[in-house]
């Protein structure tokens, strides 16, 4: 049994983990407003807030951080770079300096710049690690929060971080319809990325309980489909035009791979032996 910390755990994600999480583990939850879950110690915190953190001393012996809070794509960009950023690091140096060394980070798809109508993907299925080439402040934060993991394992190389660049989630019992092809719209591959909330949940267990290994990790977690009516390479057409013919879809071309993930998912089967459970797409 380990002591495992959330943040976030008032949100749609972080409650359902804590409630999965607490059969087996001691669970602390920390959150901005009040929140309860059986077995979850909850601490009322905003963990950006370096005074809030000394909350957390009664606390001796974390092992793990799941982190789950964070501004999202509504933030301002000062305001995702104070919370996701530079709050994120206070956290973390909190922790590593009394001694946690394993760490599980809710990324984002968002990192690779996909807010924008303006983004266009190096390749695809994108990599784990496609870089940040979009003007969107949230998948920026996200981005340099990796970098942060970065800049903490070269002071320390016994720490072990995973970020979990996490799709759009979706309730159990509200799928998503399948996009038609059209204009991009904003947050595109956002609204074509989606996995169910029990899978994230299975995802981030998986992440927590892993065996420690020391490194940064970045890990793309999304549907086994991407969520459209018609193949992966006609909506990058319709979406991009000219610019899509930059791309190479010899992976959506083979026969039963036309509507595989926009993002490569093949590191979290091989890493930590995830693959969703639930199928995005209706009648399959």
């Amino acid at each position: 049994m380990s002591t495992i910390l959330i943040t976030g755990t008032s949100g749609f994600i972080g409650n359902a983990l804590a409630l999965s999480l607490a059969d087996k583990h001691d669970v602390i939850g920390l959150s901005r407003k009040p929140t309860s879950g059986a077995g979850t110690t909850p601490i009322q915190a905003d963990f950006a807030n370096p005074d809030d953190l000394h909350k957390l001393d009664e606390h001796e012996d974390i092992d793990v951080l799941i982190h789950l809070a964070a501004v999202t794509g509504g933030g301002t960009t000062e305001e995702c770079i104070e919370v996701n950023v530079a709050g994120t690091h206070r956290l973390l140096r909190y922790l590593i300096d009394r001694g946690t060394q394993q760490f599980v980070l809710a990324s984002s798809i968002a990192a690779v710049g996909m807010q924008s109508t303006g983004f266009r993907p190096q390749q695809m299925p994108m990599p784990d690690e496609h870089p940040c080439v979009g003007e969107g402040g949230y998948g920026f934060s996200k981005y340099l929060m990796e970098e942060v993991t970065r800049y903490l394992s070269c002071q320390d190389d016994n720490l072990d971080f995973i970020n979990l660049r996490l799709c759009s989630i979706l309730p159990e019992d509200r799928p998503r319809a399948p996009r038609e092809a059209g204009p991009v719209p904003p947050w595109g591959f956002g609204s074509i990325s989606v996995m169910f909330l029990s899978d994230v949940v299975r995802c981030l267990r998986l992440a927590a309980e892993a065996d420690r290994k020391p490194g940064v990790r970045i890990m793309n977690v999304s549907g086994a489909q991407t969520c459209v009516a018609d193949t992966v390479p006609a909506l990058m057409r319709a979406w991009y035009g000219a610019d899509a013919e930059a791309l190479d879809f010899s992976h959506y071309e083979r026969p039963g791979h036309e509507r595989d993930s926009a993002y490569d998912i093949t590191r979290v089967r091989e890493e930590l032996g995830f693959t969703p459970a639930r199928s995005v797409l209706p009648g399959t």
